[in-house]
């Protein structure tokens, strides 16, 4: 089975620099307390790494 990522936006994205709001948008988080589900891949490691400050994440089995 492939793996995914469970990411949730758990700190506010006020007064936090455009590239960061850019990189959570990217990953599909709207508002606080949001949760995707994503492809466990290079490209959303980057971007989770990015903004691990601002998110959680769970991995699960899917």
């Amino acid at each position: 089975m492939a793996k995914k990522l469970e990411i949730t936006l758990t700190r506010s994205l006020i007064g936090r620099p455009q590239d960061q709001r850019v990189t959570v948008n990217t990953l599909g988080l709207r508002k606080m307390h949001h949760s995707v589900v994503q492809e466990d891949n290079a490209a959303i490691r980057g971007m989770v790494k990015k903004v691990s400050h601002l998110v959680t994440v769970k991995e699960i089995e899917a």
